[in-house]
């Protein structure tokens, strides 16, 4: 310390924490400059203050340091940082190792992450303050190192440090990271019992980490309880209730706290776009990016991608490409959402066409890109593409990524490449769950059910468990093969090892044992699924419908449509058109009336299931006039169509319609008729009387008519008498 600038001679004087160079006045000390100076942000002229200084003989001491430091702290200024570090050193011990300027040292290094130099000097340290412990514990927090995060927080407790706000919200972010809720809860009463709920910081943390361990309702009760809310807290308890699946309780959120007056974040805003994504809430999401543009927010890559995420997500492509392209700023998540999108909605060329532009902008696939296109592939066929993909993967090193490897093996199994996918997961060293069950998921695209069941008895001698998706593929296979027996084993099986069957399971099950004739088992089954609580899907009812109405079990799917009716599932055309077909081959017309006329937006399929009914019964007048009001309402029918309308003709003998249909099949709706179609005007033709114009028509077949055909007209030849043409059909 100097006594003023001309001295020839620095004064010997205790050490003290701060300088006061220019003796005339306190407020012009140098200690004072370098202190504003750092404030405002001025971290240059700072440091060219000190060389001033120097160049006048004044040697800093620890305070004009520690001053310095703490600027380069604010301004992540870490090259600065570390030319001032060089400076202390060559000050001398007594600077250097000052306990001050160290624990200063600690904080600069560590808010800058450089472990290796935090690490070290705050192992120097002779005591260890909850400040250097809150920058060495949020170090490891931001590096990802939650363990060691919090392993210091339990070091500092144990050497008597008590933790102040600013290490408890890294110690519960590094909880919420883990999903420790024992941890999390412990944390949580030492914050009530030192008084720190009331500290905003703390209770935004507590919400957070609660969500993060999927506890929304402990999330709740905290963030209720809280006398001040800011912007993170609304944010958090917005992300736990995305995370846990209540999304429509994540879009209140933001209306709350827009009333509330809350001024929300990009991370706001990004949260409800995935909660209106994940519910299909088209208006909610075009409200989001409304508010995103209203409040000057920026399209920067986590916003941006959020709502390319959220139009991609509800199939509105062109907006997703028009915000991609507003983007100032493309990182490459930006880029696999347009990717996918494109892909998920089956626009192959156009996921190819970004794809190129991704490279031509030196954008480099990652994983994520990588598994998109090899998806692609396998949805084309288009082994070639495919094949040069793998070849990318090889070539930078992605092959060992699980989810890259899991999608080459599931692109070469769609291609019917199956050695080339068992080579990739021989290939790959480390196989965990997901990349077994890819090669499950192979065997049971092929319906190879003796190497899907080798494989599920080969992973659990390697010690992988098959959870509930390894047994959907090896119950899958079964089923597709016939072995009904061996499936149901499965089930049990899985069942006594407390793998618990989820609705695909079921659903695998119950259309399988349908298809298979055992439709009696698929009924019990369906049954059964709804004892434990499962919610059917479409699927599962269509498929117990279809074996209701395969052994004519009215009483069973009269239960099965009350289920329906009773738990609100939604009318759609694959059930509505069961519903229908049931109740007609039930010989319940009326009823099957009645399900036609609650189908709002009717569809090909229920109008079809509804004009067989009525062929069926021998109501041709309805068949035909429904026929005709399909065609008016602007449906265009389809083969089946036209099987059924002609079947009806062929009941009632109505030969002109049937022919006007068949020649309209051709001529109106450019169907090409099948031997289904003229099996049924050959067959009216014939009991009609009409064999010379019946024998006509088999000669128009251009494919020439089958055994089917032949064998009814010449049973009609003989009961009609007509030896001739009889002789001639047999031979």
């Amino acid at each position: 310390q100097s006594s003023g600038i001309n001295s020839a001679k620095p004064l010997k004087s205790p050490l003290c924490t701060s300088l006061h160079e220019i003796a005339p006045a306190p407020q012009n000390s140098y200690l004072h400059q370098i202190t504003s100076l750092c404030k405002n942000g001025l971290l240059q002229q700072a440091v060219g203050l000190l060389t001033s200084m120097e160049s006048r003989n004044f040697r800093p001491g620890s305070g004009i340091y520690g001053e310095l430091l703490h600027g380069c702290v604010l301004e992540r200024a870490l090259f600065t940082g570390q030319q001032i570090h060089a400076r202390i050193l060559k000050s001398g011990e007594l600077i250097a190792r000052n306990e001050f300027v160290e624990a200063k040292l600690v904080i600069l290094y560590a808010k800058c992450d450089v472990p290796e130099a935090a690490i070290l000097l705050f192992s120097r340290l002779g005591t260890q303050s909850v400040f250097s412990w809150a920058a060495i514990i949020g170090l490891f927090c931001r590096l990802g190192s939650n363990e060691d995060a919090l392993l210091g927080f339990c070091e500092m407790l144990k050497n008597g440090v008590s933790p102040d706000n600013f290490v408890l919200p890294n110690a519960l972010k590094a909880c919420g990271a883990l999903q420790l809720i024992g941890f999390s809860r412990g944390l949580h009463g030492y914050v009530v019992k030192m008084g720190f709920n009331g500290c905003v910081f703390v209770g935004s943390s507590l919400v957070d980490a609660y969500g993060k361990c999927d506890q929304v309702e402990d999330a709740r009760k905290v963030f209720d309880g809280m006398l001040e809310r800011n912007t993170i807290a609304w944010n958090s308890m917005i992300a736990a209730y995305v995370r846990s699946g209540l999304n429509r309780e994540a879009l209140q959120m933001l209306y709350d706290m827009r009333a509330d007056g809350i001024e929300q974040t990009p991370i706001t805003l990004s949260s409800f776009l995935s909660a209106s994504a994940n519910l299909g809430a088209v208006e909610e999401g075009l409200q989001a990016h409304a508010l995103a543009i209203l409040n000057g927010l920026e399209l920067d890559t986590i916003l941006g991608s959020s709502i390319i995420h959220f139009y991609a997500k509800v199939g509105l492509l062109e907006e997703a490409e028009l915000v991609f392209r507003s983007m100032l700023e493309k990182d490459v998540v930006a880029w696999n959402l347009l990717i996918c999108g494109y892909v998920q909605s089956g626009e192959f060329q156009k996921a190819l066409h970004v794809c190129r532009l991704m490279r031509s902008e030196n954008m480099r696939f990652d994983s994520v890109t990588l598994t998109s296109i090899l998806s692609l592939c396998g949805d084309t066929l288009n082994l070639k593409l495919g094949r040069e993909g793998h070849c990318y993967c090889i070539r930078n090193s992605l092959d060992s990524d699980l989810a890259v490897a899991s999608s080459t093996i599931s692109m070469y199994a769609k291609c019917n490449r199956i050695t080339s996918a068992i080579r990739v997961f021989e290939s790959t060293t480390h196989r965990d769950l997901v990349l077994w069950n890819s090669l499950l998921a192979a065997y049971a695209e092929l319906r190879l059910s003796g190497e899907a069941l080798k494989l599920f008895y080969q992973m659990q001698l390697d010690s992988v468990p098959p959870n509930v998706i390894s047994y959907n593929y090896v119950i899958m296979v079964l089923l597709r093969n016939g072995k009904v027996d061996e499936a149901k084993d499965l089930f049990s099986q899985m069942q006594a090892l407390d793998v618990l069957p989820n609705l695909i399971t079921w659903t695998t099950l119950i259309s399988g044992l349908a298809q298979n004739g055992f439709g009696y088992d698929a009924i019990l089954m369906f049954r059964q699924m709804l004892r434990v609580g499962i919610r059917p899907n479409t699927v599962s009812v269509v498929s117990a419908l279809s074996a209701c109405t395969a052994l004519a079990l009215l009483q069973y799917g009269r239960t099965i449509h009350g289920y329906i009716t009773r738990h609100d599932l939604c009318l759609s055309v694959p059930v509505a058109t069961s519903l229908v077909d049931m109740y007609a081959k039930c010989g319940c017309i009326c009823e099957a009336k009645n399900v036609f006329d609650l189908v709002g937006n009717k569809e090909l399929p229920v109008y079809n299931a509804m004009i067989s009914g009525y062929a069926s019964h021998g109501r041709t007048v309805e068949a035909l006039s429904l026929f005709k009001h399909m065609e008016d309402v602007g449906i265009e029918p389809d083969s089946i169509s036209f099987t059924c309308v002609l079947s009806a003709c062929n009941h009632a003998g109505l030969v002109s319609e049937g022919l006007e249909l068949l020649n309209g099949m051709v001529t109106k709706h450019g169907l090409k008729p099948c031997m289904e179609h003229y099996s049924c005007v050959v067959s009216l033709l014939a009991k009609s009387d009409n064999l010379d114009k019946a024998y006509e028509l088999l000669q128009t077949i251009a494919y020439g008519p089958d055994a089917h055909i032949l064998v009814s007209l010449l049973a009609s030849c003989k009961e009609k008498h007509e030896m001739e043409l009889g002789e001639y059909l047999t031979e």
